[in-house]
């Protein structure tokens, strides 16, 4: 029998509540006992996932010969080892703990899902690092003989070198994964973010190999590379994929506020490493520390004024200190090695931090509500708008690169000028300018249609693999009568947001 009292759908086997209606569990899952397999698919994906990884390795990848192998090449082959490891691994180890700790912990933030927030990012970030060290190897093949290089190579046999830059760059690319992770925060089911993650992981290659060897652009800290593409790939997916439903378990507590705050500290601590991670050494990678340890300062300044200034009761608010803050390391990255100057890297900080917060408080409302994306982490406001700005910045400063500007103490020598623009040799300020804008709506153009592909995709993996019993037809019937949406791109209504989904939580 079928009970409606506003839209109350009763049935034997019981009811479930929505907002101020009262509906029929589409479902018939009790959690405790194991569900049909078609809801446990990510199991054998990862098995399968990790076998292949074992094979591809196998057949591809080596130590890099150079570094990681005793060799004759020329010269001492362990001081040059020991001396890429002194300079590389500590910023290394940095960004790895951004990964794995700053990540995890920022998407804490929900009362209800933090063993999953902190679980899934780690599972997806092993599965990006290895797929990313083979993609990223497969663009930069190298040849049996190391001392040949691969466009003289008498083999088709390419093999993927591994040293400690490679699991650098690969940590990079990573955090574009779970960029786009946070916006889907809570509404996908593990199969949905390993295929994500597997797709984003070829097309963020395939964007960087375009932007840095073919267009040229220059980005040091990632600002164009990761932070806009993975921002921008997740909204996409998100707008596909439509799961735009209210929940109770959609907030935080004291408890997962405090957590969240450990992400945001490591992630703001550790910042300047990402940024400078990559950077050419000397003082180019000296100034990308500097130019992040300020914007971030005069980020933090910035986010807790305009948070009260924003907020109800003019008190800071929470969401708003654990990400805005942050902003200032996003927007300054494009740029971090060049001449910005001490005082301008503190106006992009204070820049950064007053837009990241007004996202909060008015763009992500209405991306809810007038394109039906769901931005869990407020992404667009962390990493998808100062991105934007932050591509700009190096727009307008490749622009007016002098050789007076880098070189000024150098005796008129542009050494520090081709270092940081080397096409500057050849080109002149303004084509560089023109690449970093050229770059930008390449970078935006690969995320955007890539990432509404994948969120199809995601889509029908969702509607494939969700759980439906006898009577969903009728329900789903009566539910469209009272305009009320039930989903089936991902996880079930109740199981938005809720370690409970595929976790077992203890009471």
């Amino acid at each position: 029998q079928i009970c409606i009292l506003d839209i109350l759908v009763q049935t034997p086997k019981g009811y479930t509540q929505h907002s101020s209606y009262t509906y029929i569990h589409p479902t018939n899952i009790n959690m405790q006992s194991s569900p049909p397999w078609k809801f446990s698919l990510h199991i054998p994906f990862i098995f399968f996932i990790q076998v292949l990884f074992i094979i591809l390795f196998g057949l591809f990848a080596r130590y890099d010969p150079k570094l990681a192998m005793r060799n004759n090449f020329g010269g001492d082959s362990v001081a040059k080892s020991n001396e890429i490891m002194g300079k590389t691994y500590a910023m290394f180890q940095d960004v790895h703990v951004m990964i794995f700790i700053g990540f995890g912990f920022l998407m804490t933030f929900l009362k209800k899902y933090g063993l999953s927030a902190v679980s899934l990012n780690m599972l997806c970030s092993v599965l990006a690092i290895q797929w990313s060290i083979l993609v990223h190897g497969f663009f930069h093949p190298h040849c049996e003989d190391p001392t040949i290089k691969w466009e003289k190579c008498p083999s088709n046999w390419g093999w993927v070198d591994i040293n400690v830059v490679t699991l650098l760059s690969a940590d990079f690319a990573t955090a574009a994964v779970l960029i786009s992770f946070g916006v889907l925060l809570g509404t996908t089911t593990p199969l949905q973010l390993l295929l994500m993650t597997l797709i984003e992981i070829v097309i963020f290659n395939v964007n960087e190999y375009i932007g840095r060897e073919l267009i040229h652009a220059v980005d040091a800290g990632d600002t164009i590379f990761v932070h806009m593409f993975g921002a921008y790939f997740g909204l996409a997916v998100s707008r596909v994929l439509g799961n735009v439903a209210e929940s109770e378990n959609a907030s935080a507590s004291y408890v997962s506020d405090l957590f969240s705050m450990i992400g945001t500290i490591f992630l703001w601590m550790f910042w300047p490493s990402f940024n400078g991670g990559a950077a050419a050494e000397g003082d180019a990678q000296m100034r990308a520390v500097i130019n992040t340890y300020l914007s971030l300062c005069a980020c933090v300044m910035a986010s807790f004024a305009a948070s009260a200034f924003i907020s109800p009761g003019r008190k800071f608010c929470m969401e708003h200190i654990q990400n805005a803050t942050l902003a200032g390391g996003v927007a300054v990255g494009a740029s971090a090695d060049m001449i910005i100057t001490p005082v301008g890297a503190l106006i992009v900080g204070v820049i950064a931090g007053v837009i990241s917060t007004a996202g909060f408080a008015y763009v992500t409302p209405y991306l809810t509500s007038k394109f039906k994306i769901a931005d869990t982490c407020g992404v667009n406001n962390l990493h998808g708008m100062p991105s934007i700005l932050g591509g700009f910045l190096s727009v307008i400063l490749a622009g007016i690169a002098t050789t007076d500007m880098y070189d000024h103490f150098n005796g008129g020598n542009p050494d520090s000028l081709h270092e940081i623009f080397p096409e500057h040799e050849t080109q002149s300020s303004g084509w560089q300018a023109g690449m970093q804008l050229a770059a930008m709506a390449v970078t935006m153009a690969f995320a955007v249609i890539g990432g509404l592909i994948t969120g199809w995709l995601m889509k029908k993996v969702g509607e494939s693999t969700s759980l439906h019993r006898k009577g969903a037809v009728v329900t789903r019937l009566i539910l469209n009568v009272g305009k009320i949406s039930l989903k089936t791109t991902g996880l079930n209504q109740d199981m938005l947001y809720n370690d409970n989904a595929y976790f077992h939580v203890e009471v």
